[in-house]
């Protein structure tokens, strides 16, 4: 037989941009890997540099970023990473965003608009990214706009078993915000034992962002502790006029439970003041200290970005983690 032959080890590293280090360096730890050394910096123009400093020739490669404010500056040095990585060898980039940017612009709601969230899927293709895993994308769609593959985590498991551990004793309902989260909303009664579903029936402004005209509940939740579940909060007005119609119609209290902590002023204070008990989220955004406060609680997603991680390197199964739904 002609030619060199040679069996080749798989080899697992993992990057960071600069959003959002603390979840990174926590998901490294838990795969018992370092992060790879960076370099990363604005040249006096606001340009971004970005520079490995040690090899990633043939590397089984993650670079995990997520899409914070100012978001446009941080999606542009997350493709300037993979565009590194495809130059210097990389066998595999697999691009890992926890809050996917520009998840909302997923379709045309008037004429002339863009679908914005499929230009991202398209940059980052263009870049090298040869995967995407995301966390709780805002419609499930999304995952066709990349063309390779997408693995769809969901932070149900995390949020839900904790409402459970904490709130399980009590008669719940499960809320989802609109008619068009049902689904999610029915994985989450599955997961706290058939608890019943309700949903706020509501009209949204299409000419005003963030911005809702009325709610009215559909379902009984009367005496309920309601849990109300939703992939984001950002301005947090959508999420607490929810709350209201829910303690109007004799809700015993409001839990509020979402994955993507924007929290875009004045959702802080809007949240401060809302009738919810406790708002509890993950840690898939950064959360600066002035964000933080007594009824806020954050969970970290990174046991669930580090197992994915590892089943996607050792071409394992990642729907096996969500029971078959991802």
């Amino acid at each position: 037989m002609t030619g060199i032959q040679k069996t080749t080890e798989k080899n697992l590293m993992v990057f960071t941009g600069r959003t959002h280090p603390t979840l990174a360096t926590e998901v490294s730890d838990l795969l018992g890997t370092p992060l790879v050394p960076t370099s990363a910096y604005e040249f006096a123009n606001s340009e971004i540099y970005v520079r490995y400093e040690e090899s990633v020739r043939g590397c089984d490669a993650f670079v995990i970023q997520s899409h914070t404010a100012p978001i446009n500056e941080w999606i542009m040095e997350h493709l300037i990473m993979v565009d590194a990585l495809k130059r210097a060898s990389a066998k595999r980039i697999t691009v890992v965003m926890p809050f996917y940017g520009y998840a909302r612009q997923d379709k045309k709601h008037r004429g002339r608009e863009p679908i914005s969230a499929r230009l991202v899927a398209d940059l980052f293709k263009t870049a090298g990214a040869d995967r995407l895993i995301c966390v709780d994308l805002h419609a499930d769609q999304i995952q066709g706009f990349f063309d390779g593959p997408v693995d769809h985590l969901m932070a149900l498991p995390v949020l839900a078993d904790y409402v459970k551990g904490k709130y399980g004793g009590q008669a719940l309902a499960v809320v989802s915000p609109d008619a068009g989260r049902i689904k999610v909303a029915e994985r989450w009664s599955a997961r706290l034992g058939g608890a019943p579903l309700a949903f706020i029936h509501k009209s949204r402004r299409i000419d005003r962002p963030n911005e809702t005209v009325a709610n009215r509940v559909v379902g009984d939740v009367k005496d309920r502790m309601c849990v109300l579940v939703d992939d984001m909060i950002d301005t947090g007005g959508t999420i607490v006029k929810a709350a209201d119609a829910l303690m109007e119609e004799g809700a015993a209290g409001v839990i509020i439970a979402a994955t993507h902590a924007l929290l875009s002023d004045p959702a802080v204070e809007r949240l401060k003041s809302s009738p919810a008990t406790e708002i509890v989220i993950t840690n898939t955004l950064p959360l600066a200290d002035d964000k933080e406060f007594d009824k806020l609680t954050t969970l970290s997603i990174a046991p669930l970005v580090a197992r994915a991680i590892r089943e996607v390197f050792e071409d394992g199964s990642v729907t096996s983690m969500f029971d078959g739904h991802a």
